[in-house]
């Protein structure tokens, strides 16, 4: 069976798959967008699934294969961990459906070339959620570039230090394990990739040096049993991205989960003709709270208003729906245009190597 994209013009029938970020996120932004109309959950623990039944008001099932059978079902958002994200992927391209998929996509690049391939052989329709894409101001400092308000760029250099896990005494998860894809890499590393990718080139020539300072975390239920830690939560990298003119770059990221009092996310850019800053210390919402600065040469950084054109039409109190509700706009009229995504699996490949290039290019300590 392949996928189809729909003849006519009636909301896309989505089920979601993971009921932590899919319930608080996809769902209410499923919900607003009236290109899409989110008609069954799913997940492998009955009493959850229960639980966000009685939430929604939708049915549910832990059975992934009845979605699939589901003639009624168009789409499903894959919103798991990511260590059984690549083979709920595809079996659901397998049974034609499109998808909506978090990121990491699968747990090395090599899972998410197989997808892409999958994909374009059932004609199915994928997005991936780089959602900082559709972020009004990340939008605008894109269109700032492609005018050439840099000049010739010298550096770009990106922070992002959160304290999310900065507490050892928050249980042990798969986040904590490198083999189920945990790390700060899977979290931070594939948007920082990705949005590096989008805004400037491709990268290239990248080195990493990672380690992860809290080593062990106390098991959820137990009484002072601790589990080792294997995946990083600090990652310095060293790369170098080609612009479109086919210049090169050097480019210097920095990630971490355990920064105390981290300043956040924050993007420099420096180019022969003006520095640019995007950036937000907000550590609770990862919208709310950017802000852009430019400065010409002999000037101070000043702020830059945010475009009409590119706000947000809505915002919820939770600032991940927006963005999130915004490019699942964008997947519903590829679909219906019969078109690629973009953001999809292409660009999933790209960040994906780059987080697998960083985890050989020099051992975790």
């Amino acid at each position: 069976m392949s996928g189809s994209f729909l003849a006519q013009p009636r909301p896309l029938r989505v089920a979601i798959a993971g009921l932590g970020f899919g319930e608080k996120v996809h769902l209410p932004a499923l919900h607003d967008c009236p290109a899409t109309e989110p008609v069954a959950l799913w997940h492998p623990r009955q009493t959850r699934l229960d639980a966000a039944c009685a939430s929604s008001g939708l049915p549910g099932t832990t059975e992934f294969e009845a979605l699939l059978a589901d003639p009624a079902i168009d789409a499903i958002v894959i919103a798991t961990p990511p260590a059984p994200r690549q083979a709920l992927a595809s079996a659901a391209l397998k049974a034609g459906k499109h998808l909506l998929l978090e990121k990491p996509v699968a747990l090395d690049g090599a899972g998410v070339e197989a997808l892409q391939r999958l994909a374009i052989q059932q004609r199915c329709c994928v997005a991936v959620d780089f959602e900082y894409r559709a972020v009004p101001l990340f939008q605008q400092l894109a269109q700032l570039l492609e005018d050439g308000v840099l000049g010739d760029p010298w550096l770009v250099k990106l922070d992002w230090l959160m304290s999310s896990r900065a507490e050892a005494s928050r249980p042990f998860s798969w986040y904590s394990e490198a083999a189920s894809g945990g790390g700060v890499l899977g979290a931070l590393g594939t948007h920082a990739f990705d949005t590096l990718h989008w805004l400037i080139g491709p990268s290239s020539q990248l080195q990493a040096r990672l380690s992860t300072a809290i080593r062990q975390r106390p098991l959820s239920g137990s009484s002072g049993s601790l589990a080792a830690v294997d995946a990083e939560d600090i990652a310095l990298i060293q790369l170098d991205l080609q612009d479109r003119w086919g210049r090169s770059v050097p480019a210097q990221l920095s990630l971490a989960s355990v920064a105390r009092q981290g300043r956040g996310c924050w993007l420099e850019l420096y180019g022969s003709e003006a520095t640019v800053v995007l950036g937000s210390s907000n550590q609770s919402d990862y919208v709310h709270g950017f802000q852009l600065w430019l400065a010409k040469p002999g000037e101070a950084l000043r702020p830059i208003e945010p475009s009409p054109d590119l706000v947000f039409p809505r915002t919820w109190e939770d600032g991940r729906i927006a963005p999130v509700r915004r490019l699942i706009g964008w997947w519903a009229e590829a679909i219906q245009q019969g078109r690629p995504m973009v953001p999809g699996l292409a660009e999933a490949v790209s960040s994906q190597y780059c987080c697998d290039q960083a985890r050989t290019s020099l051992p975790a300590t």
